[in-house]
């Protein structure tokens, strides 16, 4: 890729990843009028009609196999059961607390249940990855000013159940090889609508008449900007500039809700989730082996 245009890549990665740290401040305004499945409705029905031009120009094919559909299937169901801890947790908590929790916490499970599956090896550096991770955690949490009552509050369990379910959604989406990742995401939000409304959806029960201009914007940012936009160039910069270099951007996305919490929510910034966060990234990119300074060149 020419330097002009990776500049300009990075860019776009800079604002895609700004986008998926908005999304936890969306939820938290969406939850004053909406439930999680209404949310999860609503959501991924616009993201996926919006993502149909989108995969046309890319020219990706919208053929998939059965082992591939069973795959998306069981997916499906897993990330439902994210998406509501994911809105509950928000709601009930802060945007800025699971954005830094969950985004940090995710890659570090993902890992433990790699190894747990044998799929991967502990080095020495992964212990010391692992235990500094832990400390991150924590820290985030505040847990050395906090006592056990506050620590387990509902809004903590959810976010620690979104953790686990999000690491099983991309452990089970990267066993899927037969189709682009983008048609695989475009699928799993099909058939999340579908069984969303088959199953949890009240559609009788929706007040229609709340949704106003806020309602609106944030909905158009969490599936326009959020979804469509974010997992487009996303997934279009790991096939240009690789998974190495592209993962190293997720690192905005916790800081990214806590700045946006603190303008738009009136959230507060504390020293303990800050110093926290970073402690987790540290972990995360020595588990991962990711070099920071691909963002530099």
């Amino acid at each position: 890729m020419k330097e002009k245009n990776k500049n300009l890549f990075y860019i776009l990665m800079f604002f895609a990843m700004i986008g998926w740290g908005a999304s936890w401040i969306n939820a938290k305004v969406l939850s004053a009028y909406i439930n999680e499945f209404e949310m999860i409705f609503i959501r991924y029905v616009i993201t996926v009609l919006t993502m149909i031009p989108i995969i046309l120009y890319m020219k990706k094919s919208f053929r998939i196999d059965l082992k591939s559909f069973l795959l998306v299937l069981l997916t499906s169901i897993v990330f439902i059961a994210y998406l509501k801890y994911y809105f509950l947790g928000t709601k009930l908590g802060t945007a800025s607390l699971g954005g830094a929790f969950v985004t940090t916490l995710v890659p570090i499970l993902t890992f433990l249940m790699l190894v747990i599956l044998r799929a991967k090896k502990v080095l020495l550096k992964d212990i010391f990855a692992l235990s500094l991770g832990a400390v991150g955690v924590l820290t985030i949490l505040n847990i050395w000013n906090t006592n056990l009552d506050e620590l387990f509050v509902k809004s903590n369990v959810y976010f620690v159940f979104a953790s686990f379910l999000w690491s099983l959604v991309t452990i089970l989406s990267a066993k899927s090889i037969k189709i682009s990742p983008i048609v695989f995401t475009f699928y799993l939000y099909i058939v999340t609508v579908v069984i969303d409304t088959l199953f949890f959806v009240n559609f009788n029960a929706i007040a229609y008449e709340k949704f106003d201009n806020t309602f609106w914007s944030n909905i158009f940012v969490i599936t326009i900007v959020a979804s469509t936009f974010s997992n487009t160039i996303y997934f279009l910069g790991i096939e240009k500039l690789g998974t190495s270099e592209v993962s190293s951007f997720i690192f905005l996305v916790p800081f990214s809700t806590i700045g946006l919490s603190y303008l738009f929510l009136d959230e507060k910034i504390n020293f303990s989730m800050l110093l926290g966060t970073i402690l987790t990234i540290i972990a995360v990119v020595i588990l991962n082996d990711i070099k920071l300074k691909s963002i530099s060149k």
